[in-house]
């Protein structure tokens, strides 16, 4: 997926969650929207850094880097939500596009899905609004849903990571 892809699904996904933490629809929703936005886009746009400094969807696209940013809110209490960013952004590339990710690296094997189009395919965008969609449903489906199947002590350790 391409720059625009990644940041118009971040901000997409900001918004949706804002309002899944915060369904009131008062200040306090756009007040978590604001909260979580930023994160999650930054942490959307991290993996790309990996196009000036080591290798496209190598170096910083893999599960030791989403590690590293899922550790984050447990050990230092910071950068929630920026792991989300991360995870999202390896999802729309793995979904969107046609090119795999190493998401071993250094094991230099990349993993694809069976579908996804070019980035400078003209149905790019709608391929990233379908992805966010899902992603915002599997979201919605956790938050609602999974508190009365999931141990308290699970649930305590992804509200750190949510910063919730």
């Amino acid at each position: 997926m391409n720059k625009e892809g990644h940041v118009l699904n971040a901000v997409l996904l900001g918004i949706g969650l804002g309002y899944i933490l915060e369904p009131a629809g008062d200040f306090s929703t756009f007040r978590t929207i604001a909260e979580v936005t930023i994160p999650v886009t930054l942490g959307a746009l991290f993996p790309d850094v990996d196009t000036a400094f080591g290798r496209h969807r190598k170096t910083l696209h893999n599960f030791l880097v989403l590690g590293v940013f899922l550790a984050y809110p447990f050990v230092f209490d910071n950068l929630q939500f920026v792991w989300l960013g991360v995870l999202t952004h390896y999802m729309l590339d793995l979904a969107g596009s046609k090119r795999g990710l190493a998401l071993f690296y250094p094991w230099d094997k990349e993993f694809n899905l069976p579908v996804g189009v070019s980035t400078s395919s003209k149905y790019a965008n709608l391929a990233t609004l379908l992805i966010t969609g899902a992603e915002l449903l599997i979201i919605g489906l956790l938050v609602l849903y999974a508190p009365a199947y999931v141990p308290q002590e699970l649930i305590d350790h992804g509200t750190t990571a949510l910063g919730v």
